[in-house]
């Protein structure tokens, strides 16, 4: 690959290595038995979707320390879309979500594959198929992290790079857990700016950019001062890509998101966007968004009559600009550090793509 990004084909470079991967353990799981094949299948469509950012931010932590392009490299970048694809299982089995990218979540498919009316019902002294879906799509998702340990060190990269990104590795993962335990902790309390951001931080920020930044950095025996430039300009821009979903959540067009619009509002969860809203209503307007939180029966006139109170009390401006703060604070790390021009381009681009976005 040239020093001119074509995202569309890094895209299909790494949904190539993704496919070829899940479908040979699918493969591995079904020869075990043939009862493992509803499991099988959500592996081979667990990263099905998405723009590959992930993937992205690491290869060009890679690029940017000056090391030319590597088909080993490319999947050792693949792995940070499996650790994704296992976050969401989690995320979406903890919420209780039905839908991500337009299509049933992984313990919803699981139940819907594995249904009968004896199951259902619970009447051949079986768990009820809903219960065994959840624990299955659990084991889904620990699979996957697994899957992502394997899938880099297996790359096909020299043993000493590798052994590099050790410490790494279990600081991603801890810290993804920790902030996956905050948002659960904080679910349902008493809306907190700086509570919400702190969870953004943790469960989203650091493995979308800059965990990603820094394995392709330290693979690429990049040079401390660069690594802290990674960290400068991952971390925020990390933040504003999560403010960005938490926005398109509530306001976007579930056609395009493939979400639900109401999973923010029926769980409570803590974000940026509620807590700005509770932060600038009075008693009476928080009174008002207080009955719909958290309720199971949410429908859209709920979701409309949310929407207008917090236009009415400006909280997508002020998260807006939340966004464009960061955003600009991470560019201008890139003006002060020693990259490729090429990689300084691709990481402008980068930075766009992951928060000037509809979905």
């Amino acid at each position: 690959m040239s020093d001119r990004w074509d995202p569309a084909a890094f895209r299909t470079r790494v949904d190539g290595v993704l496919r070829s991967f899940l479908a040979e353990e699918a493969d591995e799981l079904v020869a075990i038995d043939e009862a493992l094949a509803p499991v099988a299948e959500q592996l081979r469509a667990a990263a099905g979707h998405g723009k590959r950012l992930r993937a992205a931010f690491c290869y060009w932590g890679w690029r940017a320390a000056g090391q030319p392009d590597s088909d080993a490299l490319v999947r050792a970048a693949a792995s940070m879309e499996l650790v994704h694809a296992a976050a969401i299982v989690h995320d979406d089995l903890i919420d209780d979500s039905a839908l991500r990218h337009g299509r049933p979540t992984a313990h919803i498919a699981l139940e819907a594959a594995l249904d009968t009316p004896a199951r259902t019902a619970g009447d051949d002294g079986r768990p009820p198929v809903r219960a065994v879906a959840r624990s299955l799509a659990l084991l889904v998702g620990d699979h996957l992290m697994a899957l992502a340990g394997r899938l880099f060190t297996d790359c096909g990269l020299p043993a000493a790079y590798l052994a590099r990104t050790r410490g790494l590795w279990a600081e991603l993962a801890r810290e993804l857990v920790a902030g996956e335990c905050l948002e659960i902790l904080h679910t349902g309390g008493r809306p907190d700016t700086g509570t919400s951001l702190k969870v953004v931080r943790y469960k989203t920020a650091k493995y979308t950019v800059e965990h990603p930044l820094l394995l392709g950095g330290l693979l690429a025996g990049a040079a401390p001062a660069l690594r802290e430039g990674y960290s400068a300009y991952g971390l925020p821009l990390g933040e504003a890509f999560q403010l960005r979903d938490d926005l398109l959540g509530l306001f976007g067009d579930p056609e395009r998101t493939g979400k639900a619009a109401l999973d923010d509002l029926r769980t409570h969860r803590p974000t940026a966007l509620l807590a700005e809203t509770w932060r600038s209503a009075d008693a009476a307007q928080r009174e008002r968004l207080r009955r719909m939180l958290g309720r199971p029966d949410l429908n859209g006139t709920h979701l409309e009559d949310v929407r207008d109170l917090m236009r009415e009390l400006q909280a997508p401006q002020r998260i807006e600009r939340m966004i464009l703060t960061r955003v600009e604070l991470a560019t201008r790390v890139l003006d002060d550090v020693d990259v490729p021009p090429g990689a300084r381009r691709a990481l402008h681009d980068l930075a766009r793509l992951a928060t000037d976005r509809v979905h």
